[in-house]
């Protein structure tokens, strides 16, 4: 898979923006739980009041509440409030704000900023819980008598002026000792535990605590909202960019696996078989665009959500981490365990997917050998045997698959209870705020759908892993036949003159040449035949001429010069090649012969067309030249589509000709009628033709007899049939002597 990450290089700032985008998502998603959180502890439990340190406080108020601090935090204190009466400057705009500054006058707080606010809350949140504290007392009083540091005083005793004569630090002492409860439990308890005397004083100003706790709510409503609508529209944007990353890699690497196999030689098909090659072109990386898109939507984003997560949650409780830790682990256990079950069956899916393919391609393509032997049934259990086992299969997977999302929903919803229980305990014995707990569960959740959403990939890239190295295996052939680096050039006017010298071949893996010392010279204005027997190697010693396959000794000579040592397009822009089976493409009769030369006029079609015999058909055809033509030409017979072939290689006008047994679907009438029209067309050109007939290739100028991969005549029909016994027996075999004379 590593290997295939150079397809990414052109969508680098795609993907670097895909990041940006998803740090922004989870960045959006992990802030949505401290704000939930907000609402119940301030919004719902505090009353909207967000800190210990009030907006006003009246002038009786902090005069109890500074009883409560030391001289140092006292000059602070009152540093950050305006005292402010009936004689201060803007009196009746703090009046509007504050109605019950008409009967006492207010400490109203400053403009100050949020470390200076963040410094004073313990300060403040102490005091208001002492001075609450002293009220308990007072109310808790029984007989007229108050107990109070192990002393009975009256009950109409004035406890704050009792406090105010005592010693600075017996006073800290004392309210320490009332505070113990809350602060050893941090900041934000004393904040929520002091949040009810401050409502209270809010209501004695004369303040709306109504409005305060709506506002406060509605007004982290609204943050939530425009969070999520941000991180909806990363979402959308990383969903969009994804998608463009993949198909564009896709479509690269498509586009790359196409051309190489383009560059194949026969031998490289012989290594890949047709089937596997589509197979690898479309399901292939079909499998790799799939986890692309979903590597750049979560492969970034879900260790972003995980590592943030734990964070948040270390932030909240330290004591509940446990809980996530053991969810880790179960999670981590169970991925393993689907991984080391399920991986092995992916390598073997994608095989049985090449043979089903195959069974398919062969019995759609060999539909009508199949019907003359009547075996569709046998065909029928062939592809079901194969669609069976890949069924099993898939199944196999997708069962083990399936058993991973329950297990998965039965850890989320134990860790669930299991934080509701623990947190349960924790706010009863208040060293832990609801909201608190609520906003755990939610970063408990996100962590485990981080390794759920890393888990599925890892589930997905063995699968994908398997698909990549089908596909580098194809892109890292290295072709057998490949262009020299400084190339030679044929000269401006080319003759066609072909040389064999000592020319032997041997395919890759065989222990025997094909061909062995093969030695002969073709002339412009000539055809060389070359006859044998079934095996002898004909076709693979022309196939050698367009360098489909490459010589395994001696020289091949065109003009002189070596045909290794010139680019492969120039060298095969020089032959007309017409194959043993008559190939055509799915359009009209016009775009395959315009197939070899696409700037070729209509008087060069209908020119080929008459030349090759198949003027005649296509002018029985209603639309002629724009007669579709099906795929593979199953709308033509065998004759039609041969003789549609040597038409197409007509309209190229090469100097060399190279006709693979390509009248062998042609009757002799047919036959010899083209053999005639072809030979006046092609005066100056170069004629290789195989064959099997000895009627067609009879008048050749020059016939080469192969029998084992070697030549054993070479000459006239004439000389032939008087000094080479095989072609003598071949002839015989075909013709009466009257024919043959």
């Amino acid at each position: 898979m590593l290997k295939l990450m150079k397809y990414l290089k052109p969508f680098i700032v795609l993907v670097i923006s895909a990041v940006i985008l998803l740090f922004i998502q989870a960045m959006c998603d992990l802030a949505l739980p401290d704000y939930m959180s907000n609402i119940v502890n301030v919004g719902i439990q505090q009353s909207g009041i967000e800190n210990a340190v009030p907006k006003a406080v009246r002038e009786s108020e902090m005069n109890r509440l500074l009883v409560f601090m030391n001289e140092n935090d006292r000059q602070q204190i009152l540093k950050n409030y305006t005292f402010v009466n009936k004689s201060s400057l803007n009196y009746s705009g703090y009046l509007k704000d504050y109605p019950g500054l008409e009967s006492e006058p207010l400490y109203v707080l400053k403009n100050i900023d949020e470390p200076q606010i963040d410094r004073m809350n313990p300060v403040m949140g102490k005091a208001f819980l002492a001075v609450s504290g002293v009220e308990k007392i007072k109310d808790s009083a029984g007989n007229g008598v108050i107990n109070f540091n192990g002393q009975k005083i009256p009950a109409n005793t004035d406890l704050f002026a009792l406090f105010s004569k005592l010693p600075e630090t017996q006073r800290l002492k004392i309210s320490e000792s009332m505070n113990k409860k809350f602060t050893s439990m941090g900041d934000s308890m004393i904040i929520q535990a002091s949040s009810a005397s401050i409502r209270d004083e809010y209501e004695k100003i004369g303040m709306n605590t109504d409005k305060i706790q709506s506002r406060y709510i509605v007004h982290m409503g609204v943050i939530m909202l425009l969070i999520s609508l941000l991180g909806a529209v990363c979402t959308i944007a990383v969903g969009l960019i994804g998608a463009r990353i993949a198909a564009g890699l896709s479509k690269n690497l498509r586009r790359d696996l196409f051309t190489k196999v383009e560059s194949f030689s026969s031998e490289e098909f012989n290594r890949f078989s047709t089937a596997s090659l589509i197979t690898r072109t479309t399901n292939d990386i079909t499998q790799i665009q799939l986890v692309v898109f979903l590597a750049v939507r979560m492969l970034i984003y879900a260790p972003v959500l995980g590592v943030g997560g734990v964070l948040k949650v270390l932030s909240k409780s330290t004591s509940m981490t446990w809980i996530i830790a053991l969810a880790v682990v179960i999670l981590l256990g169970l991925i393993g365990s689907i991984f080391a079950v399920a991986f092995p069956k992916f390598k073997i899916v994608q095989k049985l997917v090449d043979k089903l393919n195959l069974i398919t391609r062969e019995n759609l393509s060999g539909m009508m050998v199949v019907r003359a032997f009547n075996t569709q049934k046998f065909e029928e259990k062939r592809f079901d045997r194969a669609n069976q086992e890949l069924t099993d299969t898939n199944l196999f997977i997708n069962r083990v698959m399936s058993a991973m999302f329950p297990a998965m929903m039965l850890i989320m919803n134990g860790v669930t209870i299991l934080i509701v229980w623990v947190g349960a305990h924790q706010i009863a014995s208040s060293s832990m705020q609801v909201g608190d707990m609520m906003a755990f569960m939610q970063y408990a959740m996100q962590i485990i759908f981080a390794f759920l959403m890393m888990s599925f990939m890892f589930i997905l890239i063995p699968r994908a892993s398997v698909s990549a190295q089908r596909v580098n295996e194809v892109l890292e052939v290295k072709p057998s036949i490949v262009d020299p680096e400084k190339p030679l050039h044929f000269p401006d006017e080319v003759k066609g003159v072909i040389e064999f010298k000592n020319v032997s071949f041997r395919y890759e893996g065989a222990e025997k040449d094909v061909l062995k010392n093969i030695s002969f010279k073709a002339l412009p204005g000539q055809t060389t035949a070359f006859i044998g027997s079934t095996g002898s190697g004909k076709s693979t010693l022309v196939n050698l001429v367009p360098r489909f396959y490459d010589v395994t000794g001696g020289q091949i000579f065109i003009d002189g010069i070596d045909i290794r040592k010139v680019a492969q397009r120039e060298l095969r822009d020089l032959i007309g090649y017409v194959p043993q089976k008559g190939a055509l493409f799915k359009g009209t009769i016009e775009s395959n012969l315009k197939y070899a030369r696409d700037s070729a006029s209509d008087s060069d079609m209908e020119e080929a067309a008459r030349i090759a015999q198949a003027k005649e058909f296509i002018d029985e055809k209603p639309e002629r030249f724009e007669s579709e033509i099906s795929q593979g030409g199953s709308n033509v017979s065998g004759g039609q589509k041969q003789r549609l072939s040597i038409a197409r290689a007509l309209v190229k006008r090469p100097k060399i000709y190279i006709f693979d047994d390509s009248f062998s679907a042609l009757d002799f009438k047919t036959d010899s009628a083209l053999r005639k029209a072809l030979k006046t067309e092609t005066e100056s050109s170069t004629i290789l033709i195989v064959a099997q007939r000895i009627s067609t290739i009879k008048n050749a100028q020059q016939i080469v007899v192969l029998e084992k991969g070697e030549i054993v005549g070479i000459g006239t029909h004439g000389e032939l049939m008087e000094e080479c016994e095989t072609y003598r027996e071949i002839a015989l075999s075909q013709l009466s002597k009257e024919e043959l004379a």
